[in-house]
């Protein structure tokens, strides 16, 4: 038999020395690492300790019996797969092995082969089991919705909507410019809802050819015309028990538009050249950077279609619309570009650099940021991105729209001036003096609003330093 790529680790549980030595000495020569226990208080302790990928135990030992062990290791946090190995083998032990956590039995007397067989097939297990509990933890962190960037007010709105509807199996519209990462905020709906374990299935209604659209959503029986050379189910059939992201719905013609409500209304699809009607459940959300109620207006967008999708209304702020977020995005970005890197990074932005991204009006959005992040990690030497590892465009220093931004915020006066200070302070490199004579402000009334802004975060105020007393001689 051949031995694995990769030596997998075996902790052997027998209290017959010499069993416990022919197990061991087997199971090293078919090519794994193996340590050998003589109880199962000792093989728990072992198990704690190191990290093995499969635990071979006898059900009948002193002090400690087979069963217990099991209970032990499956409480482990990473726990190995077990195999029990017994001379009283019968259904009901088997049974009660299983329940217990374990993944395999053996009875005695057994052959070496079979016992070799039976650990590959759990290793082989074990490691598909680890595969999936991988996928499912990077899931986890890109869709989750703490991974989700939102210091502004607007971003932390959006996601306490998100929150809230993710339970629900109502349609959502989502809306915003090209870039704000609507696909981003449906993944994170699905993700965190209950129909996370379904399919989630997106497709860019732009990009498919208009004669194709209906064929892809609701799919086709073999020869409904003349390339369709076998069945072919939909993106709704392959969605369902999950969720459908329709990006660019405004691109969609008016014919199947009426498809589409129907699918909706019913909850049924009927392929192309099919007889009678599917039965799917699905939920849908939509995307769109139109303007829908333009549309509706002009007659290109069915108005029954647009309340039925939605339900939900989520639009999503351009990054333009809140700076306050600009930084932080660009700084968890380059830690995903920083891991990627052979060797991996710790790449961070140069004061000059942060001043750039701020004075930038992003047409792009959150997609163009990440762009020019990309670009600044292939061209930076270190792990600092410099003002000129950034694109030509970005370092023009476009002057922002402040004003407009604020407006598009709908910030108040108040909100401006403590955006304004804050902004002015920045630039000053925190120096509080200077930035007071460029505000216009006495430097206690300075301190006076930081320190109400610091109470207003949750933070300790700044101590404004003592006045120095004037030299006798006059001197400063």
């Amino acid at each position: 038999m051949p031995a694995p790529t990769v030596a997998a680790s075996i902790l052997v549980v027998e209290d017959d020395a010499a069993m416990r030595d022919l197990l061991t000495e087997e199971l090293g020569d078919a090519g794994y690492n193996v340590q050998g226990a003589s109880g199962a208080s000792i093989a728990l302790e072992l198990a704690r300790a190191g990290s093995f990928d499969l635990v071979i135990t006898d059900l009948r030992m002193p002090e400690m019996d087979g069963f217990d062990l099991i209970r032990g290791v499956c409480s482990l946090p990473s726990p190995p797969h077990v195999v029990m190995i017994t001379a009283f083998g019968s259904i009901e032990t088997a049974i009660r092995a299983v329940k217990l956590g374990a993944h395999d039995y053996i009875t005695k007397p057994f052959e070496i082969e079979e016992l070799l067989l039976v650990t590959d097939k759990a290793l082989a297990d074990r490691a598909k089991t680890m595969k999936i509990a991988h996928l499912q933890r990077e899931v986890d962190e890109r869709f989750g919705l703490g991974n989700i960037v939102a210091r502004s007010q607007a971003m932390r709105d959006v996601v306490s909507l998100v929150q809230r509807i993710a339970g629900s199996t109502a349609s959502v519209l989502i809306t915003g410019e090209s870039g704000t990462g609507k696909e981003l905020i449906a993944r994170g709906i699905h993700y965190n809802s209950t129909r996370s374990q379904g399919n989630f299935v997106g497709v860019n209604l732009a990009a498919v050819p208009e004669g194709l659209i209906e064929s892809e959503l609701f799919g086709h029986k073999k020869g409904a015309f003349t390339d369709a050379r076998a069945d072919k189910h939909g993106l709704f059939v392959e969605a369902d028990g999950g969720t459908i992201f329709l990006d660019e719905i405004g691109e969609l013609a008016l014919p199947l538009q009426a498809k589409l409500l129907r699918v909706l209304q019913e909850h049924e699809v009927r392929p192309l050249g099919a007889t009678k009607n599917q039965h799917v459940d699905v939920r849908v959300l939509a995307a769109t950077n139109k303007n829908l109620e333009a549309m509706l207006a002009d007659g290109s967008f069915r108005e029954d279609l647009y309340y039925r999708l939605n339900v939900i209304h989520l639009d999503l702020p351009p990054l333009r619309s809140r700076p306050e977020d600009i930084v932080p995005l660009a700084e968890h970005v380059l830690v995903q570009l920083g891991a990627k890197q052979q060797p991996a990074r710790r790449m961070r932005l140069s004061p000059e650099a942060q001043h750039l991204l701020l004075a930038y009006h992003w047409p792009g959005n959150v997609r163009e940021l990440m762009n020019v992040l990309e670009r600044g990690v292939a061209l930076c030497q270190g792990e600092l991105i410099a003002d000129d590892d950034l694109p030509q465009h970005v370092r023009e220093r476009q002057p922002a729209d402040f004003l407009g931004a604020a407006v598009a915020r709908r910030m108040s006066l108040e909100e401006l001036e403590r955006e304004f200070i804050k902004a002015v302070l920045a630039d000053e490199a925190g120096n509080k003096t200077r930035a007071a004579q460029r505000l216009g402000l006495d430097r206690k009334t300075l301190y006076r609003k930081l320190d109400e802004y610091a109470k207003a975060d949750g933070k300790p105020p700044d101590k404004e330093p003592p006045v120095r007393p004037s030299s006798p001689t006059g001197d400063e």
